[in-house]
Parts: C-alpha cells; structure tokens; sequence
C-alpha cells in the first residue's frame, strides 16, 4: 500500500510539475526578485546590471515624491466615481434581464461582449469616438451645436477637467457586463418565497428592493468593491491608450504641474519607463500594502454589520 501510494504522488507530482515550474519562475520568483529591487538604486549607466544597493532610500523617496502622491488622489477619485458607477449600471442590468424580455439572451451576450475584448483595443476605439473633429461625439455635436463647441476643441479627453471622467465612463459600459453576470445569477438564487412573504405584508416594489433584494446581493457587492479597489490601482492600459496621462493641468495656489489622468498604475509605468526600476518596485509594494490595508478593512467592516445582526 506503501509502495501504491509513494507511486501515485510521484506520478501526481510528475502532471504538477510542469505548472509548478511556470509558477516558480513566472510569478513566485518575480515576487521576490521585485521586492530585492525595491532596495537598489540606478547609476549613471541605464539597466539592471548597473543598480547598487541603496537600502531604504527608495522608500524614502516615495514619502517626497509629490507626484506620487498626487497620483494616488487621482486613483482614488477614478475609484470613488468608477466602482458605485460600476455597481449601478451591473445592477441594473442584472434587474433589466432578470425579467421576462424578449431577447434577454441576446441582450446577456450583448452586454458580456465588451469584458471579453482587450482593454487596449476598447480604450483605442473609445479614444476614437473622443477625438475632437474626427469622432462621432464632436461630428454628432458639430451638427446640433456648430463646429467651434467644446467637444470638437479641446474634446472629451484634451480637458483635464472631464478627460478622467471620459475614461471612467469607457471603463464602466465594458466593465457592466461582468458585474451583470455576477448579480444576474445572485438574483436567481433568491427564493420567489421572500418576495411573496413581502407582498403579503404590503411591501411595494422599492421596498423589497431596498429591504431584501439589496441585503441578500451584499456579498456580489462587497466582491465588486475589493476588485474594483485592485483594478484601480492596476489602472494603466486604459490610461496608456486613451490619455498616456494627460492633459496636465496647473493647481491653482500652490502651484503644481499635475497630469489629471495619471492614476499611481501610469505612474508606476513611468518609472519603470524611465529606467527607475528600483524606485517603480518600492511603488508597487507601497501600492500592494495599501491594497491589503483596504481590504482588510473592508473585511473587518463588513464582519463587524455581519456580526451586529
């Protein structure tokens, strides 16, 4: 039996091994590799074989680095408006479809479709419907409102007071589909008996709605939050193919050159860009321990309503 069992896990190991190597070099070992970077620092010379162990210098760094720092307001502000925006538009959806429509089926493909494609293809082809003059916003706004408006010159994206908002709202219509999908299939699991419960002790449609459909969606909700939170620090195709970070902009009274669409996933790229790859490591393990310490306050929180109940 000894003999049969040593065999079987030397066999198992054997169908493992394969994944296990991809796994080592391509994840674990980058892993570590990253976090030794984060420790050295660039000479004159370009490349890795130049850097020298400078120690914590990189981390300190990061505390004054302004640009940092402004870049991580604007992550959260691309956060605060892009994840209830996202929760919304999925939810309703998901409401939409769960009825008896005619082509829900299509409807479900039709709105799943954007997730699946590339998100460097989807932010080119939206960055194509913003361009000034040449897309269908400013040749649709030409028409109704004369070629000298605001969507032709300087156009969605060339204003650094709606280029952000331009790109949240790309993200959000090919984002939907997925969340749709999520709160399409909690909503089916919901027992039509609650819904009648409610019905007899005269409870209308927005109560049910907000008293019990809500409630019982909470952990969809709570999983769309943690995500989104991680996908909006990883931000970077969409900014890379619609923005590249621009337009700048001059903050008033304290006189600093910001880039309104460079979220801290761009800035990072930057560094990384510019051959800082010690410094852009010490980044993302910045932006990793803030990511764990959203998310375990988010657990902690949603531990805590679980508990009161």
């Amino acid at each position: 039996m000894a003999i049969r069992t040593t065999k079987d896990t030397v066999v198992s190991w054997g169908f493992l091994s394969p994944f296990m190597i991809l796994f080592v070099v391509f994840l674990v070992f980058p892993i570590f590799y990253s976090f030794y970077l984060s420790f050295l620092g660039t000479s004159t010379d370009y490349g890795l074989t130049s850097m020298t162990w400078v120690g914590f210098e990189n981390y300190k760094r990061i505390i004054q680095d302004w640009q940092f720092w402004s870049s991580l307001v604007i992550t959260a502000f691309y956060a605060l408006i892009s994840i209830p925006s996202g929760i919304i538009v999925s939810l309703g959806l998901a409401l939409l479809l769960d009825n008896k429509l005619f082509g829900k089926s299509f409807f479900r493909s039709a709105f799943f479709l954007p997730n699946i494609l590339d998100m460097l293809v989807v932010g080119t082809i939206w960055s194509l419907i913003y361009a000034p003059k040449y897309g269908v916003i400013a040749q649709i706004s030409s028409i109704l409102l004369g070629e000298n408006n605001f969507f032709n010159n300087p156009g969605l994206l060339g204003s650094p007071y709606t280029a952000l908002l331009a790109v949240i709202f790309a993200m959000t219509l090919k984002g939907a589909g997925f969340g749709m999908v999520l709160f399409l299939a909690a909503l089916q699991n919901i027992p039509n008996d609650v819904y009648e419960a409610a019905d007899i002790d005269g409870a209308n449609e927005w109560q049910k709605f907000y008293l019990i459909t809500v409630p019982l969606l909470k952990p969809i909700i709570f999983f769309m939050v943690i995500t989104g939170i991680i996908g909006s620090l990883n931000a970077f195709t969409e900014i890379y193919a619609m923005t590249s970070g621009g337009p700048s902009t001059v903050l008033s009274g304290i006189g600093k050159t910001v880039d309104s669409t460079s979220v801290a996933g761009y800035y990072l790229y930057k560094q990384f860009d510019a051959g800082n790859y010690g410094y852009a490591a010490a980044i993302s393990y910045i932006m990793l321990i803030i990511t764990l310490g959203i998310t375990y306050i988010q657990q902690k929180l949603a531990a805590k309503k679980a508990g009161a109940k």
